[in-house]
């Protein structure tokens, strides 16, 4: 991505998201001061890349099939999210290597600000998924996005990371892999997908009750919640 839009998408970034990835779930006035000066030590780690397609969608009997990509999203929460869209997006997007690395070189030096790095780099690449859902407005001004939605979230089965991946050649055009236990690498990355609808959609899929991760999340054990 261009300069100036890295530095928009980090001007965006919310600091007490970045916070409770962090596991500071009630911020004070010095932990915003300390994650600004994460963020800052960051900058020129962060190197963001995307890939993201369009695709046809068609009910079948083993879930919704984004046509020409070789997949079938089966479960409950493709069926609802896409039943009102004739064709979804794929999409993946990563902060890049260089972060990855820059955590791992101050785990070594300060642990406490090597935290407060990886939860702003969970931030970040959010923020970066959110920059591609405006390029998608963007290209289809009269399209209503649904919320999206990755792999491991609700019943989306986390094995189709590298189905996802494939079907959006995201190795070559973005940099993204998953590894055989289905992490991606860079470690901030995503995938997701998101419906595309000629009518307005509401928002389906918030709270912790839908996301494969409640059982173990830093955040849901503070008593907070990163949705929306």
């Amino acid at each position: 991505m261009e300069p100036e839009i890295i530095r928009e998408i980090m001007e965006r970034v919310p600091l007490d998201d970045a916070l409770r990835y962090s596991g500071v779930p009630k911020p004070t006035e010095e932990d915003f001061a300390e994650m600004r000066a994460a963020a800052d030590r960051l900058k020129r780690s962060l190197q963001p890349r995307r890939v993201w397609k369009v695709f046809p969608v068609e009910k079948t009997p083993d879930g919704m099939s984004l046509v020409g990509s070789g997949l079938v999203l089966s479960g409950h929460m493709a069926e609802t999210m896409l039943a009102d869209c004739p064709s979804a997006v794929l999409l993946a997007c990563t902060a890049g290597t260089a972060l990855d690395g820059a955590i791992r070189t101050w785990q070594s030096r300060d642990m406490a600000a090597a935290v407060l790095m990886d939860g702003y780099g969970s931030a970040f690449v959010e923020a970066v998924a959110d920059q591609v859902e405006q390029e998608i407005s963007a290209r289809f001004p009269d399209l209503y996005k649904t919320d999206r939605f990755s792999p491991g979230y609700g019943d989306l089965p986390l094995d189709l990371q590298p189905e996802i991946l494939t079907a959006l050649n995201a190795y070559r055009l973005a940099g993204i892999a998953a590894t055989d236990s289905l992490m991606l690498q860079p470690c901030k990355s995503i995938t997701a997908v998101l419906g595309l609808s000629p009518r307005p959609q509401r928002a389906r899929i918030r709270g912790c009750g839908y996301c494969a991760l409640r059982e173990t999340c830093r955040i849901r054990k503070g008593g907070n919640s990163c949705a929306l």
